[in-house]
């Protein structure tokens, strides 16, 4: 087929010829003389053979039908062969190369040069792939790897070839020409996808060495009139194209790597090799006739001289910019040819086994089924069926036996304790009950997990980051308490200062709701710092214990469990103080009675070793055994089955006979262990050293029970510190949240008292008439001060005054002047009023509400959040301290309250912490004069005054600043919502951590 012009031409194997081959009359011949079966039962299986090899070989071509073909047929003939190995047919094959016919009657000449076809076929299909496309090169790049396959096949098992096409040396040529050519499209697979130069230059020196050595050969086989001598040239110009290929790449990496003097060279060299290769295959153009050699291309000669005539052109212009560049930049050295370093070579191209290539479910399936599965004698597949049960059955019998013997053995031994109680005996014996001391399984498994515990979070750190989280929530709380107080002095003093004219809402009754949270908090705090305590209580009981389980002195503790207390617990073997003769015949007996009773313990092992091994032999033995043959000869014989069985099995006696044996053996020595361990057990089962083992014993299980309680107490002391810090950072959210919500109110609240105290000073300077009024009286002299008390400055003066901050809803001012009466008698009254006024100015009109005193007002409150965070912390109820936003500026519009209405400063109703809600909106700013929330109505102006009597000083010092008015007494359930659930005071006898469930 006519190939790309970027495409070298490819040589594929020639055929072989063949003749007719009649396969019937052999075979009908072995099945009459070795089967003695009929043979026109199998006409139409000789039929299908011929008909195979004919279509296998005459008339096929070169493609996958052809293929099928022939792989159908060689996996016939291996089956054949299977069965008629001593077949005999004429099987006539001419030379590839020089068209000689030779004859042979051997089935394996006649697999040899069906192989020899197979592989010529693959060599055509992937000559005649177009490897523009990358799946058809990827079928080239197959096909001549299993020609390679195929070919080796044939040197490998065909040692004395009768052909020259199947000669070693013509074989292992080819093999090299494939493989050659498979390398070289993979050279092409590789500049289509872009590799790298260095690669592509060591797979283009791998194809150029290769050539090179097949240039020669050629040669003397095309001396012989072998090969064509097309082949000569082509195999000459690929030679010098690879060359060039791999010396130019190099040479592309070497300029790449900075070394243009190298690059230089390389580019020269690869010129001059192109020129040679282009006028190779200018020649070979000229002279080439597809006729005289029909396993090229036609288009051969063109392609090939495209090839070598572009990479020679590529070459010239590359070393004329190299030159270019090298005296106008670089300068380099230019060194000889002879002096670079050698080009680097790999193989990429490896032989696909015949084996690989008929092992593929596809290949199986072409083949079929047999053509003679029914030639097989089913009589001698009964009789070997027979024979092989016949043996299993021997098998199973002595497995059996030994099983049984090995389970009764096991059994008696751990129904008298032998094992076990050795240990003990043998220490008793010795004078020792220490021996060899190891740490239990149990407390080592405990060891391992502590200490990866201790080393992901140690309990240490723990408590440190507990006792963190709770002083910083308890500085928090603080900070709160302290803004809120100072706000409130704040506007307590601005209220002193200005008089009527400041009209800001006490804090008293808007930071109700902070103040029952910060009291809710720092309870809860008080609380868990009690629980905190216990759990370190428990910490600080099983420190120790922990610390020297994670320590290396754990061995000698157990190992001093082992030993005996008082000044002779080195010799525990005290069966007679009095006669010390006896206590050493004793003891020499009992180590006697130990060491007896270990020997038969050890024969015991040996039997059981050297019975498996009888027990193996004896398998093996069965498995390799075959009658075949002998059932082939013997199957006309009616009733000889029978005595060739028995016969066969008496090979096998020896190994029953060996096996009964070490069952015999077995038995006696159990017997005799029985015998010995009663003994000894009668011996040293009783005395002081028997006592003194059982002591150690109960030792060494109290200090296991010493470090299992530690353990236990570690692991709650770590479960009480996980939920105490699960807790506290539950809690400090929940104090973040307060302590934002309380910075905003005192924002909102500075802001506004900002604005009332502008609006006051603006007031008060235009209260000052131009002309001035008429001389009033002089004034009385001031009050005399109050006596000291704790404190001082605002504290000091505010300590006679008494207001009622109440968050219940203030009754309106009653007619007349009965509020004066109902004033607390601490509160302060002037004994001197003042002088009445001549009317002047009317006083001025309370200030409207400023827009910092509408933030205040009541709105509806927020929708409750989709997912409540604090849903998971069992010590709180609903909780308004989540809710101290500030009043979004761009929500709806607030309606206002009613006229003529009083505000309401209610706290809503406290609930557990655990379910927090969103707080209200502020109360709205009260639409009423400013003294008439606190308990009595201003009084009217004596007539003719031109100001309003000054209002009595009242004291905001008890009720703002000391402690919160009384709640109502709560229910003990109430009482246990300001705790946190982990936290209830612990009954008597239980474990601190239970605080924290």
């Amino acid at each position: 087929m006519a190939l790309a012009s970027h495409q070298s031409p490819m040589i594929s194997i020639p055929k072989k010829g063949t003749e007719e081959v009649d396969w019937t009359t052999p075979v009908r011949s072995a099945i009459s003389q070795s089967y003695g079966e009929d043979p026109d039962n199998y006409a139409q299986e000789c039929a299908n053979l011929n008909r195979c090899r004919q279509d296998a070989v005459k008339g096929a071509g070169s493609d996958l039908t052809a293929r099928d073909l022939l792989y159908k047929y060689f996996g016939q003939l291996e089956l054949l062969e299977l069965r008629f190995a001593e077949i005999r047919v004429n099987f006539p094959w001419r030379d590839a190369f020089i068209n000689k016919l030779t004859m042979q009657t051997s089935i394996a000449y006649e697999k040899a040069c069906i192989i020899f076809q197979i592989a010529a076929t693959h060599s055509a299909i992937a000559a005649s792939q177009n490897r523009s496309d990358p799946e058809g090169l990827k079928r080239s790049f197959y096909y001549l790897r299993t020609c390679a396959g195929m070919l080796n096949y044939i040197n490998d098992n065909f040692l004395h070839a009768p052909s020259t096409d199947l000669s070693r040396e013509v074989i292992k040529f080819l093999v090299g020409l494939i493989l050659a050519q498979a390398t070289e499209v993979f050279f092409e697979k590789c500049m289509d996808e872009k590799k790298g130069n260095a690669l592509v230059a060591k797979i283009a020196a791998q194809a150029a060495f290769m050539y090179t050595g097949l240039s020669e050969e050629v040669k003397e086989f095309m001396g012989k009139g072998i090969f064509d001598r097309n082949w000569v040239t082509v195999i000459q110009a690929k030679s010098k194209y690879f060359t060039s290929q791999a010396q130019y790449y190099r040479g592309l990496a070497d300029d790449a790597a900075g070394k243009h003097g190298d690059a230089l060279v390389r580019f020269t060299v690869a010129e001059t090799s192109a020129k040679e290769a282009h006028r190779t295959a200018a020649s070979f153009a000229s002279l080439f006739v597809t006729q005289m050699s029909p396993n090229l291309p036609p288009d051969a000669g063109p392609c090939l001289a495209d090839l070598t005539k572009a990479q020679l052109a590529l070459c010239t212009e590359k070393k004329n910019e190299a030159q270019r560049e090298n005296d106008l930049i670089y300068n380099s050295i230019l060194v000889p040819a002879e002096t670079l370093p050698q080009l680097e070579k790999t193989a990429v191209a490896t032989p696909i086994s015949i084996q690989d290539v008929y092992g593929t479910a596809d290949v199986q399936k072409v083949i079929g089924p047999d053509l003679f599965v029914r030639l097989i004698p089913l009589s001698v597949h009964e009789s070997a069926s027979i024979y092989s049960e016949e043996k299993a059955k021997m098998v199973r019998g002595e497995v059996e036996r030994a099983d049984e013997a090995e389970a009764e053995v096991k059994s008696v031994l751990d129904s008298l304790g032998v094992r076990e109680g050795l240990v003990r005996f043998k220490a008793i014996a010795e004078g020792e009950v220490g021996g060899e001391v190891e740490i239990p399984v149990d407390v080592r498994r405990w060891r391992e997990d502590i200490t990866v515990m201790e080393q992901r979070e140690p309990v240490e750190g723990l408590m440190a980051q507990l006792t963190r989280l709770k002083g910083n929530v308890q500085q928090e709380l603080e900070v709160v308490s302290r803004e809120l107080d100072a706000e409130s002095r704040e506007c307590e003093s601005a209220r002193v200062k200005y008089d009527h004219l400041f009209s800001q809402v006490p804090s008293s009754g808007l930071t109700k709701a902070f103040r029952q949270d910060l009291k809710s908090h720092f309870g809860a705090l008080e609380a868990a710092s009690a629980s905190d305590q216990q759990v370190v209580t428990l910490w600080d009981s099983v420190r120790g214990e922990i610390g020297l389980l994670l320590s290396p002195q754990v061995e000698d503790v157990f190992r001093a469990s082992t030993e005996g207390g008082g000044a002779g617990a080195e010799n525990l073997l005290d069966l007679d103080v009095a006669s010390e003769t006896r206590d050493d015949e004793e003891r020499s007996q009992i180590v006697n009675l130990v060491q007896e009773i270990e020997e038969r313990l050890s024969r015991l092992t040996k039997i059981s070793r050297e019975r498996n091994e009888v027990l193996k032999d004896l398998k093996e033995k069965v498995q390799t055994d075959d009658v075949s043959h002998l059932l082939l000869l013997n199957r006309r014989n009616t009733g000889a089955e029978s005595t060739l069985f028995a016969g066969e099995l008496e090979k096998f006696k020896p190994y029953q006979q060996r096996l009964a044996s070490t069952i015999h053996h077995e038995q006696v020595t159990v017997q005799e262990v029985s015998a010995l361990w009663r003994t000894l057990r009668d011996l040293a089962g009783r005395g002081p050293g028997a006592r003194k083992w059982e002591e150690r014993e109960r030792r060494k299980k109290d200090t296991i029970k010493r470090f299992s309680q530690a353990r236990d107490g570690y692991m709650e002391a770590r479960d009480g510190l996980a939920k105490g810090l699960q807790f506290y950072n539950e809690l400090t959210e929940l104090t973040a949240a307060l302590k934002r919500s309380a910075r905003s109110f005192i924002a909102e609240r500075n802001a506004e008292r900002q604005a009332m105290v502008s609006n006051a000073e603006t007031q008060k300077r235009l209260s000052v008439g131009p002309t001035s009024p008429p001389l009033l009286a002089k004034k009385p002299p001031p009050p005399p001060p109050p006596h000291a008390r704790a404190g001082s400055g605002l504290d000091t003066a505010f300590a006679s005054m008494s207001l009622r901050a109440s968050s219940s809803p203030v009754p309106p001012p009653p007619s007349g002047h009965g509020s004066w009466a109902a004033s607390p008698p601490q509160q302060y009254t002037p004994s001197v009023l003042q002088p009445s006024r001549a009317p002047t100015l009317p006083p001025p009109p309370p200030p409207p509400p400023t827009q910092a005193q509408s933030t205040y007002q009541a709105s509806a409150p927020p929708p409750p959040p989709a997912s409540d965070p604090y849903a998971s912390l069992g010590m709180f109820g609903s909780s308004t301290s989540s809710a101290y936003t500030s009043p979004s500026p761009s929500g709806p519009p607030r309606a206002p309250p009613p006229p003529q209405q009083q505000p309401q400063y209610t706290q809503p109703a406290q609930t557990p912490y655990g379910q927090p809600q969103r707080q209200q909106s502020y109360p709205p700013a009260p639409q009423q004069p400013p003294y008439v929330g606190y308990g009595y109505q201003q009084p009217t102006s004596p007539v003719g005054s031109g100001l309003p009597p000054p209002p009595p000083p009242v004291s905001y010092h008890t009720q703002l600043y000391g402690s919160p008015p009384p709640l109502p007494p709560a229910s003990p359930q109430q009482q246990q919502q300001y705790q946190y659930q982990g936290f209830p005071p612990p009954p008597p006898n239980q474990q601190p951590y239970q605080r924290y469930q």
